[in-house]
């Protein structure tokens, strides 16, 4: 995958480009359908398929009090539009001088950098630009005047409703995994880098590994069976979010995760950890050691496949 960062750096050598847009947070089915419609005019019209996308939600620059918890990290993101066979991904960094933008000149100029543009594929509901100027209706306006086509793809419905980042975040929230899952066409999974934590889990017997989540939406508070993929070998890991009131008084919410038969360093290292169900609600314990014995069964339900 070759990420660029503006679109003059895309190497077309001569090719016709079929353009994608969108943020694409946990590029579900519906994001999928864009990115697939995109690959096959790319096929069919020997050009290069091409996936627009931002390095944060627009609204954290326009509407910061607006800015919705994330379903994905950008690494997360990034190889999730990847996997589909997307080869060339234009990252954009969306800040306030890229804001002001109106929808036509966003377009006019990607257009003029991009070479020659064949098409342009978004979800029908798609705005774009300054004020969201720009919608369905101006692409298909300046694709007649620059030779450009534009596909603007219903949503996709699952269960009778539409599938849409919104609605995968609230069933993270509540807990539903499995819908989110089937709304993202993939297990649900969380992704960060591994911080420095206070080592208190070591302290019980149970090194665990703190992943920075910040900015994510997460699931209720609880332990949870989890998998994750290190250096090409699965581990099963027993994975807890909340605040762990036996152990501290800071009301800080952590992500962790101890892996099973698991020995080494893992700071610095970037975890996706495929939740699969829920063991318990998370609770405060009369003492240390009630908890450490806590954990043990935890890790024995991980171990058994409950």
């Amino acid at each position: 995958m070759k990420i660029i960062h503006a679109a003059n750096e895309l190497k077309t050598k001569g090719k016709d480009v079929c353009l994608a847009i969108g943020f694409f947070d946990g590029v579900h089915l519906g994001h999928q359908q864009i990115l697939r419609q995109t690959i096959a005019d790319a096929h069919k019209h020997e050009g290069l398929a091409l996936a627009l996308t931002f390095d944060k939600h627009p609204n954290v620059v326009v509407a910061p009090d607006k800015a919705p918890p994330l379903i994905y990290s950008l690494p997360q993101k990034l190889r999730a539009i990847e996997s589909l066979g997307i080869e060339n991904i234009l990252l954009i960094e969306f800040d306030t001088q890229f804001s002001e933008q109106t929808g036509e000149q966003f377009i006019r100029g990607l257009a003029r950098d991009l070479g020659k543009l064949h098409s342009v594929c978004v979800g029908a509901n798609f705005v774009f630009g300054h004020k969201r100027s720009g919608n369905v209706a101006l692409l298909k306006r300046l694709g007649a005047e620059l030779d450009f086509q534009v596909h603007g793809l219903s949503a996709v419905s699952l269960d009778g409703q539409t599938v849409s980042s919104t609605r995968i975040r609230e069933a993270i929230r509540a807990g539903k995994l499995d819908a989110a899952s089937q709304m993202l066409g993939r297990p649900y999974a969380i992704c960060g880098t591994v911080v420095m934590g206070d080592k208190l889990g070591r302290q019980l017997g149970f090194p665990t590994a703190n992943l920075d989540a910040a900015g994510l939406v997460l699931p209720p508070n609880g332990v949870y069976a989890a998998f994750t993929q290190l250096k090409g070998k699965q581990y099963r890991a027993a994975l807890n979010i909340g605040y762990r009131p036996t152990v501290t008084a800071r009301m800080q919410l952590r992500v962790e995760a101890h892996l099973l038969d698991f020995r080494g360093d893992l700071y610095g290292a970037e975890l996706e950890m495929e939740v699969c169900e829920k063991l318990r609600d998370e609770r405060k314990f009369s003492s240390p050691e009630k908890l450490r014995e806590q954990i043990a069964r935890d890790i024995a339900s991980v171990k058994g496949g409950r």
